[in-house]
């Protein structure tokens, strides 16, 4: 007999936590191991007949929803929730084909009590009764006189009638009624009446849009549990894993709307980071598993508003509820449900896990495809210009490169001589390693470049497919401070993502600083004999650059081609690969928006996301 859990020899109790797929398969492990004759569940038993109808319909959600003897006209119910330790019970009493009692208190108004428990995630490292005994005393006492106190005393009442009917029964309750319970069954406290109740109960099909509302897990873990439970395969550790499935799924999903050839940029060091940074915000909130929030202001932070989105809409799907089916769905809200009639109306549900609330997190969301229609028929074609942060992100970076070029073009020219009097510009480690036995140090000394660097060539898609970098244009400085920018790019007009506000992705791009006016090389007559857009690009940089040398930044150095036509102009191509940059700040760099008009740069921010 266990001192914990059973009440008598006939009779034992599994309190659980609701909503939580962790318990929701130790009552169905306990339940197989047990193999009892009836078991027993707090639900009131005007709820039985449909409650078991909607667990015939699993992996399919829906909801048995009672509407309430009030004049405000509320509802109650109770979710068909795979995850529902309640209706895990019922699911293995019917498959083990025993009898089931629903043995709550009939009540006119349902009222929810609301509790913060521990994460159930503890059940993985703590045994089953350590951690109840530990929730012992965290559990409030019903009051006096209460309908919590008179359903608890009604529960108690139907456990001894059951007890002369069967020789095995399981009990599976709230963990906050299970002390009481225990306390009511051993005085044998007096029982409630049962009231009259509003209509009768009837299973309705929850919207796949809201199931994130109904269910205790994330519909895309509800929906691992289900797949591993119909193929046999072990679950015990879903809680963590299906979160880490859900971030890599999510990732190559993002990956592949980004459409970009070399793939996406979240490698295994980035997962890391957004795992340390879940790990971090799911202990600030007291915490073991991370939430539907927590996850998602990761993602932002890491991947971006894009990335945050598909996950977003990714942890809120449930394949299995895309089956069409006769019935009427129904819409569901924090407290909300639509009633028949399309109301909203509120609603209280009688297997509360973690409480749902509201959380604020700044998202931009991808504009519907209607709407992106309209705002490109709107578009004025005599007007376009750029966007001033990304113009002063992405010319800081340029002129990063040409410090880096200049520093290139030094250890080329650096002399290496014995080491005398002076260490010069330091110790050159090759040629001292090289001359060990000799026992000689040698210092290196780095003359002073000539010239400047003018200009600077990114190539970032090689080879360019001109089907799909269509647009190509030249743009002049504003200021002082910006460059002359010639650059070949996907059309903008193809993806609006606001009123007068196009985003476009750079194929390649040259930027000539100081500023000033030149032809554009895409119309230049003089550079027709470029056989490609890259080719062209850098055959105009190479023309027009006034200095020797020009910095060419590229997945892959220039060939023989491209070298014979720079000496040909009497130029040095100075050559960066571009992994030796990070592939987030490539990503950043490549996308640019087009604003219509100066006047959209107001408020162009409302509607452009932002991209880690």
């Amino acid at each position: 007999m266990n001192p914990v859990l059973d009440l008598s020899e006939r009779l034992s109790v599994l309190p659980i936590i609701y909503g939580s797929g962790d318990f929701a398969l130790e009552v169905r492990r306990r339940l197989l191991s047990m193999r009892p004759d009836c078991v027993a569940v707090s639900l009131p038993a005007s709820f039985a007949d449909a409650v078991e109808r909607g667990v015939e319909r699993l992996p399919l959600v829906s909801a048995v929803v009672q509407r309430e003897v009030t004049l405000e006209g509320e509802y109650n119910y109770v979710p068909i929730d795979p995850c529902q330790g309640i209706i895990a019970a019922v699911r293995t009493a019917m498959d083990m084909e025993v009898d089931r009692a629903f043995i709550d208190l009939e009540v006119e108004s349902y009222e929810e009590h609301e509790l913060v428990l521990p994460d159930p995630y503890a059940l993985k490292e703590v045994a089953f009764e350590k951690f109840l005994a530990a929730l012992l005393p965290a559990l409030p006492p019903p009051s006096e006189g209460g309908q919590r106190q008179g359903r608890i005393r009604r529960m108690a009442y139907e456990l001894h009638r059951l007890e002369l009917e069967y020789e095995s029964v399981v009990f599976v309750c709230s963990v906050a009624d299970w002390p009481w319970v225990r306390q009511a069954y051993a005085e044998r406290a007096p029982y409630a009446e049962h009231q009259r109740t509003g209509t009768l109960p009837e299973c309705r099909r929850v919207a796949a849009d809201c199931l994130y509302f109904a269910l205790g897990e994330l519909p895309y873990i509800t929906h691992l549990y289900e797949y591993r439970r119909a193929e046999m395969v072990a679950d015990a550790s879903l809680a963590v894993d299906g979160i880490k499935a859900l971030l890599i799924e999510a990732r190559d999903l993002w990956a592949a709307s980004l459409e970009l050839e070399d793939g996406h940029w979240l490698a295994p060091q980035q997962m890391g980071l957004l795992l340390k940074y879940v790990r971090n915000l799911t202990l600030l909130d007291s915490r073991l598993t991370p939430d539907l929030y927590n996850l998602a202001l990761a993602a932002k932070q890491v991947g971006g508003d894009d990335f945050a989105l598909v996950l977003l809409d990714l942890a809120c799907d449930y394949p299995p509820q895309r089956i069409v089916e006769d019935d009427e769905e129904m819409g569901m809200g924090i407290g909300m449900i639509v009633d028949e009639d399309g109301r909203a109306q509120p609603c209280k549900n009688r297997l509360q896990g973690v409480p749902r609330i509201w959380r604020k997190l700044p998202l931009k969301p991808n504009p519907p495809l209607p709407k992106k229609q309209q705002w490109g028929q709107d578009w004025d074609p005599y007007g376009q210009c750029s966007y001033p942060l990304e113009d002063q992100r992405i010319e800081s970076f340029q002129q990063h490169v040409r410090e880096q070029a200049r520093i290139l073009v030094g250890e080329d020219q650096a002399k290496v001589e014995k080491f005398s009097s002076s260490l010069k510009d330091g110790l050159d480690m090759r040629e001292t390693l090289r001359n060990w036995h000799t026992g000689d140090l040698y210092v290196k000394e780095m003359p002073p470049s000539r010239g400047h660097i003018e200009v600077v060539v990114f190539l970032f898609d090689t080879p360019a497919d001109p089907r799909l970098y269509t647009w190509q244009s030249t743009w002049y400085a504003e200021h002082e401070e910006e460059s002359t920018l010639s650059f070949f790019a996907t059309p903008f007009i193809d993806n609006m993502v606001g009123p007068g506000i196009g985003q476009a992705l750079y194929g390649g791009c040259s930027f000539i600083f100081p500023p000033r006016p030149i032809a554009d090389i895409w119309r230049d007559e003089n550079l027709s004999f470029a056989q490609s857009l890259e080719e062209r690009l850098l055959a105009g940089a190479l023309m027009h650059s006034q200095e020797k040398r020009v910095v060419l930044v590229s997945p892959q150095p220039p060939g023989a081609r491209w070298r014979r036509m720079a000496r040909k102009l009497g130029r040095q191509i100075v050559y960066i690969p571009l992994k030796r940059f990070s592939a987030p700040t490539i990503d950043r760099l490549r996308r640019f928006h087009v604003l219509n008009s100066k006047e959209v740069r107001s408020y162009a921010a409302r509607f452009i996301r932002d991209i880690r």
